[in-house]
């Protein structure tokens, strides 16, 4: 009976995580807690259910055209500044996704040395209060055409790092609602948040397991399974779902997610 009820929160979880961008492990982890699970027996399996099913979710929204994913060398800006990363991939959308995985990497580094020295009080709800005005300025520029800024998405994409280093979370909502304010469309954001987090938390799973040497996989292999099967539909509900519908969707729940964030500081 526990197989089935993990696999069914799994289901749910990643069903809206992969809809919108934000809220597997948000919402999973508590859950799992409070069903009696120790917190180095749930981060893990959640760590490595994600990296599957965001792998997977970045290949069904590529799939049903949210993305266009292709991750070849693009040899047309290798004299640019781009040509600093070594390699850049061809699409736009790979490009996106590239940039938030080295840069987000970058910011997990700073996030090390800066989070020894600053209260986790005050770090959780800056978190909160950057969510908060995140979804506010989503809506805010709702009706209002958005031209793409690289250079207020690489700042975003730094940010989302630093905040998944500092807390452990504050990534799927920072990386999600900041890429519609730098410019991208909703879907596209969903689709790149998807592949990219995936990839994060594939370094998370084996750092853990380098550290730990073991995973509990008796939670782990519903987490997976539930999480798997609902990656298709999420990437479909997100091809139906009208793009001036899913920005409002978006800026809503980074709202509600940074108010719960400050909430739960505070009080």
């Amino acid at each position: 009976m526990g197989f089935f009820l993990y696999a069914l929160l799994a289901f749910v979880c990643e069903y809206v995580d992969s809809t919108l961008g934000m809220g597997y492990g948000t919402t999973l982890t508590p859950l799992l807690l409070l069903l009696g699970f120790e917190p180095l027996q749930v981060v893990p399996a959640i760590l490595f259910s994600e990296f599957l099913t965001g792998v997977l979710a970045g290949l069904f929204h590529h799939k049903f055209g949210n993305v266009s994913f292709d991750f070849r060398r693009d040899d047309r800006v290798r004299k640019s500044r781009l040509n600093l990363l070594g390699y850049v991939p061809r699409s736009f959308d790979a490009k996106v996704t590239y940039m938030l995985i080295v840069l987000g990497v970058l910011g997990v580094l700073a996030a090390v040395f800066f989070s020894v020295s600053v209260p986790k009080f005050i770090l959780k709800l800056y978190i909160g209060l950057m969510i908060f005005t995140i979804g506010i300025y989503i809506l805010f520029r709702l009706n209002k055409p958005a031209v793409f800024n690289w250079r207020s998405f690489g700042i975003i994409a730094a940010l989302s790092g630093f905040n998944k280093g500092v807390s452990g979370g504050g990534y799927g909502p920072l990386v999600t609602g900041g890429q519609v304010v730098s410019g991208r469309s909703a879907k596209s954001a969903i689709g790149s948040t998807s592949l990219a987090e995936g990839v994060v938390c594939f370094v998370g799973f084996l750092t853990y397991i380098l550290v730990r040497g073991q995973i509990y996989w008796t939670l782990a292999l519903p987490l997976v399974l539930g999480a798997v099967l609902s990656t298709p539909l999420a990437a479909f509900t997100v091809k139906k779902i009208p793009e001036k519908r899913m920005k409002l969707v978006i800026g809503l729940v980074t709202i509600s997610l940074g108010i719960l964030t400050i909430v739960k500081v505070v009080f």
